[in-house]
């Protein structure tokens, strides 16, 4: 098995052009996974991006604060990438039911578990540091990837070819090139491509507790109205990650607080279903903008967009990460039965990729965005319908299945 080549700047900077069939832009794990999965598809792949600084192992560096809840779509395709045996088992939690609390004097409530939904697990719980290293294990063995580390300054595009020009002047010609470069992408700016933007005017509050409870694998969310959303999801042992959906004055209050602070906040929540919270690294509180970023278009002449490159939605779900992963699998799939004569860039294939995911993409756009609405309101008669609707949701199993099953992207 030949390992994946590591070209570094001043090795670039002497081979003034390097080509590939595919580039892809980006450093994060929806590009890593992305070049695994092209590669073991028989593609000769470049991934391009700055380095990662290193990180130390996760046992030695506590718990991150930013974790992603894995449907079964990320589950099967890190599984055929040989990436999920790669984690580290001990660091990865399964969900085996998620709770929904209304808000109010009479709050509704929505119920879903693994033994309803006809599965062993909901989702799984890792964070970002386990699942990055298991990739990058990865691309240490895999073929047909060379990784290239450096900044895209330029793109141009041709009728057979794309070149990105990087900042040292050197260059790289594929038939396409992959933005996988995350909610302010850089290949995408390069594109004629719009988008629709809107700040949430909240942001993401995480950090990790130990609760006092057992949380026997349920993950909980509440929706507070003017307080915002809160997630508290299971990691391994008595211990579980908050998510805090918060307003931007409220964010900038919990940021100014101690971690302590903040658990006594989640009290008035979360204290009859986890008992106490005590603070995991009191320190490692982080926060970040929550807004819908909808491009467009997934794709341009010689472009395809993945992750938060092509979709930025409401956290609310956990369903980002996932749906960037849907994506990874669906170009994977559309280049892999492409016809013999077209090439991975050809525009009919391209338009059948963007086709494929245009359905998955704006129900979940759809879905959040009406919740994030329905939910921050906080008038009164608001409040009453929407509690009223999760207690309907909550008695009708048809949708219930529906909904979970989509969810779990089954």
């Amino acid at each position: 098995m030949n390992k994946s080549m590591s070209l570094s700047a001043s090795a670039a900077a002497t081979a003034s052009t390097v080509s590939a069939e595919i580039c892809i832009v980006g450093n994060g794990a929806i590009a890593k996974t992305t070049a695994l999965g092209l590669a073991n598809a028989g593609l000769k792949v470049i991934l391009l991006g700055p380095p990662a600084p290193p990180v130390a192992p996760p046992a030695e560096a506590g718990w991150d604060a930013r974790v992603y809840a894995l449907n079964h779509t990320a589950h099967r395709l890190l599984s055929s990438l040989k990436v999920w045996g790669a984690l580290d088992a001990a660091r990865v939690t399964p969900v085996d039911a998620m709770i929904v609390h209304g808000d109010g004097p009479n709050p509704g409530g929505l119920a879903f578990d693994a033994y309803g939904a006809h599965t062993d697990t909901l989702a799984w719980i890792l964070e970002e540091r386990n699942l990055n290293q298991a990739l990058d294990a990865a691309l240490r063995f895999a073929q047909n990837v060379t990784i290239v580390g450096g900044r895209a300054a330029a793109l141009q595009r041709g009728d057979d070819h794309a070149t990105v020009t990087l900042g040292d002047g050197s260059s790289i010609e594929a038939q396409l090139v992959v933005g996988a470069d995350g909610a302010e992408s850089w290949v995408r700016g390069q594109c004629d491509i719009g988008l629709d933007y809107r700040s949430y005017g909240q942001r993401g509050v995480v950090t990790n507790f130990a609760c006092e409870k057992p949380h026997h694998g349920a993950a909980h969310q509440w929706f507070t109205g003017e307080q915002g959303i809160v997630a508290l999801l299971p990691l391994a042992g008595n211990q579980v990650s908050l998510v805090w959906s918060a307003p931007d004055a409220l964010a900038d209050t919990l940021r100014a607080e101690s971690a302590q602070q903040i658990a006594d906040r989640l009290a008035v929540y979360a204290a009859d279903k986890l008992g106490a919270l005590t603070p995991l690294q009191p320190e490692l509180v982080r926060d970040f903008p929550l807004r819908l970023i909808r491009p467009h278009a997934m794709t341009s002449p010689r472009v395809a967009l993945v992750g938060d490159a092509a979709h930025v939605v409401h956290p609310m779900a956990g369903h980002g990460m996932n749906l960037g992963f849907g994506d990874v699998a669906q170009l994977i799939e559309t280049l892999a039965a492409r016809e013999p004569q077209r090439g991975v860039g050809d525009a009919r294939v391209l338009a059948r990729y963007e086709r494929a995911r245009k359905e998955d993409v704006l129900l979940m756009q759809v879905t959040t965005d009406g919740l994030a609405r329905l939910f921050g309101a906080d008038a009164e008669p608001l409040r009453a319908v929407r509690n009223l609707g999760l207690n309907l949701l909550d008695k009708i199993p048809v949708l219930k299945r529906r909904l979970i099953a989509h969810a779990m992207g089954k």
